[in-house]
């Protein structure tokens, strides 16, 4: 009996099939460029496009209209009003649109408060960086015993001075040891 791998047991997660798409558009860009028999072209095009839009229909089934919402995520003047909107109706398993979210410059306190509790790794890891997170989310991401979150906190110039202090202060405890 065929074992199962690892990676069958993955979720199929937004940032795993947008990758994917991506790797097919530059794949189609190549094919249009290479010198092939016209047939073989054609055919190649159309599977290659037929797999672009079999990950398009995946993104936009985790998360309707997926491509505007990773537009407006992906732009760094959108105003934090409509970044609270998305975040509010993220699907869990939307694992790009979480770590871009994190990541964006107008991300309100109250935004990253609640992808401090995503089940993506890297969106909490940006949280923790992030200067707006809220004081007691900080607070919060430092006592995880599951991720070493505390040391991006100690680094973070929006952590309270005082907690600031007790992790870097840990931190030179660790390195003496």
């Amino acid at each position: 009996m065929p074992r199962k791998s690892k990676a069958a047991n993955w979720p199929r997660t937004t940032q795993i099939i947008f990758g994917e798409r991506r790797s097919l558009e530059n794949v189609l860009r190549l094919v249009r460029s290479t010198r092939l028999p016209a047939d073989r072209r054609k055919t190649e095009v159309a599977v290659l496009r037929e797999l672009i839009a079999l990950r398009t229909a995946e993104l936009n089934a985790i998360h309707s209209d997926w491509d505007r919402k990773a537009d407006l995520v992906g732009n760094p003047s959108t105003p934090a009003r409509v970044l609270d909107q998305l975040g509010r109706k993220l699907p869990r398993n939307d694992y790009y649109l979480a770590r871009a979210l994190s990541d964006h410059p107008n991300a309100s306190p109250k935004l990253l408060a609640q992808l401090a509790r995503h089940p993506y790794g890297s969106a909490r890891e940006n949280v923790a960086r992030h200067p707006r997170t809220p004081a007691a989310t900080l607070r919060a991401l430092a006592r995880r015993r599951d991720e070493p979150l505390w040391y991006l906190v100690a680094f973070n110039l929006g952590t309270p001075p005082a907690l600031r202090d007790q992790l870097r202060a840990r931190l030179r405890r660790q390195g003496e040891a």
